[in-house]
C-alpha cells in the first residue's frame, strides 16, 4: 500500500491541542489565560477558546483561528471571574468547524461546567450509546464532548463532581489531560498512563494557581512550576485551597516520547527534563550512529535546530543557519487549493544560497511522516545550489499509527510503513538518509521516570486499542503492552 503523498493533511505528526487553567480571585484570569494560550499556540492553531467561572455561571468565548485572531480587548473585557480555562485545538476527533472548538460547555442539573481536553479517547463508541440510553443528546462528534457529558451524568449519580470525574476516568480510556471549570472551582486531571503532559504552577505572592500543558505556559504568566500533575490524579482548586486525590490507579508510565522530538517548545520542562537539552543530545547520538561526510550542518527550523547543533558539536562539522523560517505564515492545510498547499513549504522555509551553494549538507529534521515535505525540502536545497543533501532524522521511522491524540490513525499515511529507508531516500531525493535508533532516542532523554509511549515507532501501545480502530488503521495486527 503506497502512502498518499498528496493528502491534504499536514506532513507532520500533529499535536491535538493545549489546555490551560487558572484560579486567581481578584486577577484578570481571562487575560492570563490568553497569555498562556499564546505561549502554547504551537500545540494547536485551528481554534481557541476561554471559559470563565464568575461564581454564578460560566462565560465563554471561542472561535476558529489563532489566539490573537479569536480574542481582542472587547472579548476579554466580557470574561470576568476568578476561574478560567483555555484551549487551543488541532482536531483529530471530530471536525474542524466552530461547533467543535473548545472549551465544551455542559451542565450538571442547573450548574454549568466547561471542559478543555488534550488527547484522544479511544473507546467513545459504546459510551455514546450509553449516553443516548441516559437521554443525553450529543451535538458534535468529539470525544471531549463525550467526556463532558459523561461527567455530568456521573456527577448527578455520585453527588459531587470529583466522584463524577473519578467515574468518568473508570469508564473512558486513552490519552487525556483535562481542565474543567465550574462557576466556583477549577479541576485538572490526567490519564492513568500520563500520555499527555500537564503541569501545576503557582502565581507570585500566593495570588493563585495555574495548570498548563507545558511549563512554557506557566512561564508566560509568571507562575512558578510546582510539579507535574500525576497520572490518574485529580486536582481541585477553589476557595478551600489546593486539594489532590488519586482518581484512578496509575498505570504503566507512558509519556508521549514525541513531545521531546517535536511537539513541546524547547524551553519547556517535561518530567524534569529541559526539552532543548534532550533535542541537543539526540543530535549528538545521531552523529555517532549515522555520520556523514559534509561541509556544513543545517537544522530545519524550529525543532531541527537544537539537534543540528548537537550533531555539529559531536561530528566537528560546522553548523550554519542556512534555512530561514517565515514565522508569520499559517498552516499549509488551510490553503484553498492543492497548488497553494504544495507551495506551503516555499512560503514557510527559504534556503540561503550564499550559505548552501557548492556545499555538501547534513540536514537535521525531526521526522518523516508522509514524505512530501521532505521531498520539497530537498528540492529547495538543491535549487539553492547544494551539491549533496544527507538527511538525518532525530526520530526513528514512524511505522505505526497513533490513537492517542496525533494525526496519524491509518498506516497508509506513513511512508516508512510502506517503503524501506532506501526507497524513502529515493522518493525524497536525498543522497543519504538515516534515522536515530529507538534506543538512541530513549538514551537522549533523561526524564525523572523514564517511562514513555513510543508506539508510533515500536507498535507497543500502553492503552488497548479497540478492534474497530484496529481495522480502520489498516494494520494486520496491533500489539498492546
Amino acid at each position: 500500500m503506497q502512502p498518499n503523498c498528496h493528502d491534504e493533511r499536514p506532513d507532520r505528526l500533529e499535536e491535538a491541542c493545549a489546555v490551560f487553567g487558572v484560579y486567581a480571585p481578584g486577577e484578570d484570569v481571562a487575560r492570563l489565560t490568553c497569555f498562556g494560550l499564546q505561549a502554547l499556540q504551537h500545540r494547536g492553531q485551528e481554534s481557541a477558546g476561554i471559559a470563565v467561572g464568575d461564581g454564578d455561571t460560566i462565560l465563554i468565548h471561542k472561535g476558529l483561528g489563532l489566539v490573537d485572531q479569536v480574542f481582542d480587548e472587547e472579548a476579554l473585557a466580557h470574561l470576568k471571574g476568578a476561574i478560567a480555562i483555555g484551549h487551543t485545538r488541532y482536531s483529530t476527533a471530530g471536525g474542524g468547524d466552530w461547533k467543535e472548538a473548545q472549551p465544551h460547555v455542559s451542565a450538571i442539573d442547573d450548574e454549568p461546567i466547561a471542559l478543555a481536553h488534550n488527547g484522544t479517547l479511544v473507546d467513545t463508541a459504546p459510551q455514546r450509546v450509553w449516553l443516548a440510553n441516559e437521554g443525553i443528546q450529543l451535538y458534535g462528534y468529539t470525544d471531549s464532548e463525550v467526556a463532558a457529558r459523561t461527567i455530568s451524568v456521573d456527577t448527578r449519580r455520585a453527588g459531587h463532581i470529583r466522584a463524577g470525574i473519578r467515574l468518568m476516568m473508570q469508564q473512558l480510556h486513552g490519552a487525556y489531560a483535562i481542565t474543567l471549570a465550574t462557576p466556583s472551582a477549577l479541576y485538572a486531571f490526567r490519564d492513568p498512563n500520563g500520555i499527555r503532559p500537564l503541569s501545576l504552577g503557582e502565581l507570585p505572592r500566593g495570588r493563585g494557581w495555574v495548570v498548563a500543558s507545558e511549563t512554557c505556559g506557566l512561564d508566560a504568566v509568571g507562575a512558578t512550576f510546582v510539579r507535574e500533575i500525576e497520572p490518574g490524579e485529580i486536582v481541585k482548586i477553589s476557595s478551600a485551597g489546593l486539594e489532590c486525590e488519586q482518581g484512578v490507579k496509575p498505570g504503566l508510565r507512558s509519556s508521549c516520547i514525541f513531545e521531546y522530538v517535536y511537539f513541546a517548545r524547547p524551553d519547556s520542562r517535561l518530567d524534569g527534563e529541559l526539552v532543548y537539552n534532550a533535542r541537543r543530545r539526540m543530535g549528538e547520538i545521531l552523529a555517532s550512529e549515522a555520520p556523514a561526510e559534509a561541509d556544513i550542518v543545517l537544522g530545519v527550523p524550529d525543532s531541527g535546530i537544537p539537534p543540528a547543533l548537537g550533531y555539529a558539536s559531536a561530528s566537528g562539522i560546522p553548523y550554519c543557519d542556512g534555512i530561514v523560517k517565515n514565522r508569520y505564515v499559517g498552516r499549509t492545510f488551510i490553503q484553498p487549493t492543492q497548488e497553494m498547499r504544495q507551495m506551503g513549504i516555499r512560503i514557510k522555509l527559504n534556503p540561503l544560497p550564499s550559505v548552501i551553494r557548492g556545499k555538501r549538507l547534513v540536514v537535521i529534521d525531526d521526522s518523516i511522516v508522509r514524505g512530501n515535505t521532505s521531498k520539497q525540502l530537498v528540492t529547495l536545497l538543491r535549487d539553492a545550489g547544494a551539491v549533496e543533501v544527507h538527511l538525518r532524522i532525530v526520530s526513528p521511522e514512524v511505522l505505526w499509527p497513533c490513537f492517542y491524540g496525533i494525526d496519524t490513525d491509518t498506516c497508509d499515511q506513513l511512508i516508512s510503513a510502506n517503503k524501506s529507508v532506501a526507497e524513502v531516500a529515493n522518493y525524497v531525493g536525498c543522497d543519504s538518509l538515516a534515522f536515530i535508533s529507538l534506543e538512541g532516542l530513549h538514551n537522549a532523554i533523561r526524564s525523572e521516570h523514564g517511562g514513555f509511549c513510543d508506539a508510533c515507532f515500536s507498535g507497543n501501545y500502553p492503552v488497548e486499542i479497540p478492534e474497530l480502530l484496529r481495522r480502520k488503521s489498516g494494520m494486520p495486527s496491533l500489539r498492546s503492552v
